[in-house]
This record gives C-alpha cells, structure tokens and sequence, in this order.
C-alpha cells in the first residue's frame, strides 16, 4: 500500500490509499473554494447523560446530484470534484460539511472504488484488503488528536438509509467522547467482570453464540452470527476470534482473511429477498474501545472491549421497512418482527455456491 496526503482548495486535507507503489499523486485541486467554515458544537443532554451535535451547516450539504455530476468520483477534464486526480484506489478525505469539526472532533468520508455504479460487495478481495488498511490507519491518526477520544468507521448504504450520494463510500466519525452506546457496553462488561470474578463479557457471549444455530458463517479467525436479541429484522455481528480492542490490533492473519468473509456476508445481504429485488439497504458499523481514560467503567481497561462490527438492514421483508416508531424512537425498546433464528437460517440459506 502506497499513502499520499494532499490538501484541497479549501485547506481540507486528502489521502489517497493506493494498491501500487509507484503511483504518483500530484494533481491540483483547480476549484475555486473559500476556506470551509463549520459551526459544530457539542451539547450534553442533563437527563440522559448523552451529547447531540448541533451542526446549522450541514443545511446547504449535496443531496441527491446526477451521476455526472458525482462529488466523489474522480476529476475529468473541466468536471472537479473532490477528489483531483483522474482516478484512485482508495481516497480518504475531510468532509465538506462535517457533524464534528475542531474541538468537537472530525469527520472525514471513505471512497472506496472510483466506480460510481459499484458497491462495496463488488470490490475485489485485494480492493477491500486495501480499504481495511485505509480503515486501520485512520483510526491510529485520528486517535493522536487531542480532540478525539473514539473512532467510528461507518457505512451507510441505500437511499432508504438515508443516502444522499449514491456513489460506494462510508464515513469515519472521531468523537470527543466516548459514545453512550460504547458505553453501555462497557458499564455491562464492568458489571460482569465484577460479578463472575474477571470473565470478560464478550469473551461469554461469542463463546455462547458460537455453540448456538444463529452462527452465519465462520473463518478460522472470524465468525459472523445473528445475536441472541437482535435489535433489526437481519442484523449480523462480526467478529475476529482472538480478542481485540480495535483495527489496530488485528494480526495479519485476521486482516488476510476479512476480505473473503466480509464480502461474502455482503452478498448474502443483497439476496436476503430474493431475485428481482432492489439491492439491500444497510449501515456496517465497526465498533472501536475509546482511546480516552476508562476510569468510569470500573476495573475495565481497554483491552476488555472487543472489536466488532455490526452490519444490519432495515429492510423487513420485500418493499417493507423497519421504521422506529413509538416504543423504539421514545423510550428505545426494540420491536423485532424476524425471529433471530429464521434471520440466521435465511443468510445461510442464501450462500454462494
């Protein structure tokens, strides 16, 4: 992998990931663009011990544009976007219009194939090899900051999601704080490591799942199951088999055979309703230990927590949606109306030949 950092008219900075050693990357940023002013500011609620960002700019932010007029495919000819070279492997960027930006964190979006018509379960092995790395070596920059205490790799697929460019790309989220769904976990990982005399939580729950008939499908370093209480009509967990607190710790074994595992799992999502039906809408989320103290979670340290992700639709069944409504939306108790089982059956069912 070849890394090349660059920055935009407007002083944002770019990364460009590349496959090849000897790509050259000395394309200029020829749009006329003023420097990006943000209004982020972060704000905790007293009651619930949550923060929400209040961000007035992401008002004027693209929405929906024509395919020929793609902010992240590559510059051609007189036709600039953001990304100034001709084409590219992998791009990593600062967001025109972040949620968090200086003391209250970064926001930055990952463009994985120049491909516009592509999707992430299209790239080849050695292309989602290559946006793993881009992932893991995000996470360890942002980490430095001083601002951010997690970091959150993310993608957001179809417009039922929410999707406001179609072009294949996630977002990496760097918070100032640690985020209350980590922090759930973490208070339940404390509480079961005081109650069992040090098991360590997730350690029992993958041990769990593993003797179920929830498991999708399995690797000798990763294992993708439906849990027990899934929150989402097909909602799967992956994990990597050796304990890890984040992307940097995976060993080279674990990041050779995510590729294969991890598309895989992506195909199956888009067969999840059978033939003819539109591709599947999801978010693939990675869930990352803080890097900031841990003191409140008492005798926790962050070798505790243990990378995942949890890729989830919220698609129900053909041409219907999952909408949070009344009991999820107001007091966040979830109703799930695929069994977790049949879920599990159904993405085994639908594996490649």
């Amino acid at each position: 992998m070849k890394k090349t950092s660059t920055r935009l008219a407007d002083g944002r900075e770019l990364i460009y990931y590349d496959l090849r050693d000897d790509s050259v990357r000395d394309a200029a940023d020829r749009r006329p663009l003023d420097r990006t002013v943000t209004t982020s500011e972060i704000r905790r609620d007293p009651l619930l011990g949550d923060s929400v960002a209040v961000a007035s700019h992401r008002q004027g932010r693209t929405y929906h544009p024509p395919a020929d007029e793609c902010p992240l495919c590559p510059s051609e000819g007189d036709r600039l976007s953001e990304i100034p070279d001709s084409s590219y492997d992998v791009v990593v960027f600062e967001n025109r219009f972040p949620s968090l930006a200086g003391d209250s964190g970064r926001c930055e979006v990952v463009c994985f194939t120049s491909d516009h018509n592509a999707a992430f379960a299209d790239l080849s092995e050695e292309q989602a090899g290559l946006v793993l790395e881009a992932w893991t070596d995000r996470t360890s920059e942002l980490s430095h900051l001083p601002s951010v205490e997690q970091v959150f790799c993310f993608e957001n697929r179809g417009a039922e999601i929410g999707v406001t460019l179609q072009h294949p790309h996630g977002q990496i989220y760097a918070y100032p704080f640690t985020t209350p769904r980590t922090a759930t976990m973490l208070r339940s990982v404390a509480a079961h490591k005081e109650m069992t005399g040090g098991e360590n939580l997730f350690d029992a729950v993958l041990e769990r799942e593993l003797a179920e008939e929830r498991v999708v499908l399995e690797g000798e370093h990763w294992v993708a199951f439906v849990p027990y209480a899934a929150h989402w009509p097909y909602e799967v967990h992956l994990y990597p088999k050796r304990r890890v607190p984040d992307l940097l710790g995976l060993d080279e074994a674990a990041r050779t055979e995510f590729p294969k595992v991890y598309l895989e799992l992506l195909r199956r999502f888009d067969r999840i309703f059978g033939a003819g039906e539109p591709p599947t809408p999801y978010i693939a989320a990675w869930h990352q230990a803080p890097f900031g103290a841990l003191e409140e979670f008492d005798g926790v340290v962050r070798e505790d927590f243990a990378l995942h992700l949890e890729l989830f639709t919220i698609r129900r069944t053909s041409g219907k949606l999952k909408f949070l409504a009344g009991s999820e939306s107001g007091m966040n108790v979830f109703i799930n109306d695929v069994p977790p089982e049949r879920a599990a059956e159904r993405l085994r069912e639908v594996a490649s030949s």
